[in-house]
């Protein structure tokens, strides 16, 4: 990616900032040469030159821009003269002085001004880097993230970012200001002595290539160390969430040995990176030093010669011209190392924002804002990737007000099929119709908006009991039943069984639960998730049996809690205690990704089949416990 197309990227929604910024650094840099012009003058009275052998010429009769110039040129010099024989030169030189403060305060100004208006450039485009990154996550298909690894993408959303921030977006500004500067002064260099500025182009590229040389594989190695920072991230996210078994397989020793080889071999990465990026910098400041002492010798030589249409003042006025040049160079060389090692980040960005979505609403979508009749799963096959497919031949009808349960042994595809439900993933091939129409043909927002989850884990989130609640309403609308939302959340909480332990908390709904809400007993965490499903009200539920996990008392809480939520509603349980729904309408039982019987509890042990050896298998655990 070129510099232009980075900063057409990056810049383009603050294109009138842009334009103020190259505005202000163009004046800038044109007031600086202002200011360095006041050298010659002065040059030439600390020489003794009090008078220029020059006439006043009238700027009118000049034709073309060259006499112009060279008139306009003779004129300052004869003015000059004129008031250095009139006043002496020590008044020049206090009047030559001023001018010099006002032309570089004012150059000062409007350098601010350039960076004051860089600086929404630079926190803009950072925080539209953020905000995009982030709404791809949030709207990539729950697939993705099975194919990928979670450290990796915390890597790419923190590490990436901010090594994005500390290079590209830090040389945004030299990027802008630094070419105006270097074009500006070249320009005044040709016009001082279009010949020995000639022989400065020819020295230019031969160090501009030893520069190249320096950076040539910065962007490949400073990928290579954000993989291996993304590697620790992940090992660092496994360790604390299985800090528990870890311990009880004194497994320390190890994990601080696979630790220690990541960093060690991350640190050496990013020593030839660091290395290699700060040689930019000396490796720039000598070679123009270089370049100083060619010109001082080859212009002293054409000055020395009579050979050259300038003076000793004014080629000491084109040294320090070109001497100005060197430091935006110097700053262009390192922001093209800091964009060569900033570009590697982006790549790994672009990477997961470029990530298609294999969830894609139709274009002619329908909106949906009810459930009247039933679900029907119709020839339902699935498989994840090319694996051997978890759901086969799947055919189902779910009336409306009915509780179905999914049982079967861990792998037969119960969770699979909720899943598809809502769409978390797409069925290859049949369909699954609600109200007789294929869910791929319903608005996403719409047909979730339709559907309330409780799962094993409760999600929840680290906020307020509140806002974790009110987590898929929108508060902004009234609340239901002329109520305030308030009241709306204490009546969901109370059926959830969950009022009674909020309330002895500290501060009530407004307690903050901590990261996934560990302050909070596990039946705790499953009663408020309970409360948040009530309080969406959805006409269908999924729930995927919430009482497994827990301690006796909590789980006759929490299926007290969820018997209120089932009520009048159509619920699809997937069932690992099969106590827990004897009183199901209709049980389903799945076997290696197939329904091999379903009908209610009693119709189920007639058959003697797999749902009694079920029944058998989880008495037997009970009884052998």
């Amino acid at each position: 990616m070129s510099f232009i197309r980075l900063i057409r990227r990056f810049a383009s929604p603050y294109k009138w900032l842009v334009v103020l910024n190259l505005l202000f650094n163009l004046l800038s840099t044109i007031l600086s040469l202002f200011s360095f012009a006041a050298i010659i003058p002065v040059l030439r009275i600390l020489f003794g030159i009090s008078r220029v052998d020059t006439t006043y010429v009238d700027l009118g009769s000049t034709v073309g821009v060259e006499q112009w110039l060279v008139a306009a040129k003779g004129n300052l010099y004869y003015l000059l003269g004129e008031m250095i024989a009139e006043h002496g030169g020590g008044t020049m030189l206090a009047w030559l002085g001023l001018f010099l403060g006002v032309m570089t305060g004012l150059k000062c100004l409007t350098a601010w001004l350039a960076n004051y208006y860089m600086v929404p450039i630079r926190t803009g485009v950072l925080r539209d880097l953020r905000r995009q990154l982030y709404d791809k996550i949030v709207s990539l298909p729950l697939g993705y993230f099975t194919q990928e690894r979670k450290g990796d993408i915390l890597s790419r959303m923190t590490n990436d970012v901010n090594e994005v921030e500390a290079s590209i977006m830090s040389s945004l500004d030299i990027l802008f200001k630094d070419p105006i500067m270097i074009t500006v002064y070249l320009l005044t260099l040709f016009v001082i002595s279009w010949q020995l500025t000639l022989f400065v182009l020819i020295l230019l590229p031969v160090a501009g290539l030893l520069i190249g040389r320096i950076g040539r594989n910065l962007k490949r190695a400073s990928k290579h160390g954000q993989e291996q920072n993304a590697d620790i991230l992940s090992q660092i996210e496994e360790t604390l969430s299985g800090l528990r078994v870890v311990k009880a397989f004194n497994a320390e020793d190890k994990l601080r040995y696979r630790f220690n080889q990541l960093i060690d071999a991350t640190r050496q990465t990013f020593n030839r990176i660091n290395r290699r990026y700060y040689l930019a910098h000396p490796m720039s400041e000598f070679l123009g030093t270089v370049l100083i002492a060619v010109i001082l010798w080859f212009g002293g030589i054409l000055i020395l010669s009579n050979r050259s249409a300038i003076d000793a003042a004014t080629f000491i006025y084109y040294l320090v011209i070109f001497y100005s040049i060197i430091n935006p160079a110097k700053d262009l060389s390192k922001a093209a190392y800091s964009v060569r090692k900033g570009r590697a980040s982006l790549e790994r960005i672009d990477k997961v924002l470029d990530t298609r979505s294999n969830i894609i609403e139709a274009a002619d979508a329908q909106s949906v804002s009810g459930f009247d009749s039933d679900i029907c799963y119709e020839h339902v096959t699935f498989a994840y990737d090319a694996e051997r497919p978890v759901l086969q031949e799947i055919n189902l009808t779910i009336r409306k007000g009915q509780v179905v349960a999914l049982v079967g042994q861990s792998g037969s595809g119960k969770t699979t099929m909720a899943d598809l439900l809502p769409r978390f993933y797409d069925v290859q091939q049949g369909a699954i119709r609600i109200d007789g129409q294929d869910v791929r043909r319903l608005k996403l927002h719409d047909l979730r908006e339709l559907m309330g989850y409780v799962n094993q884990d409760a999600i929840l989130f680290n906020d307020t009991i509140y806002n974790n609640i009110t987590f898929g309403v929108d508060t902004t609308q009234p609340a239901p039943d002329g109520m305030s939302w308030q009241q709306a959340v204490e009546r969901a909480a109370k059926i959830a069984n969950a009022h009674e332990f909020i309330t002895a908390t500290p501060e009530g709904y407004r307690t903050c639960i901590g990261d996934r809400g560990s302050r909070l007993s596990g039946g705790q965490r499953q009663r408020i998730s309970i409360a948040r499903a009530i309080l969406k009200n959805p006409p269908i539920l999924l729930l995927d049996e919430a009482t497994s996990a827990l301690d006796t008392e909590s789980e006759k809480l929490v299926q007290e809690a969820l018997e209120q939520l089932m009520q009048d509603r159509t619920t699809l349980v997937i069932a690992h205690r099969l106590s827990t729904i004897r009183n199901a309408d209709l049980i389903c039982v799945l076997h290696e990704g197939r329904i091999v019987e379903q009908g209610n509890h009693e119709q189920l042990l007639a058959l003697n089949g797999y749902y009694k050896r079920l029944i058998e298998m989880q008495e037997d655990n009970k009884s052998g416990n």
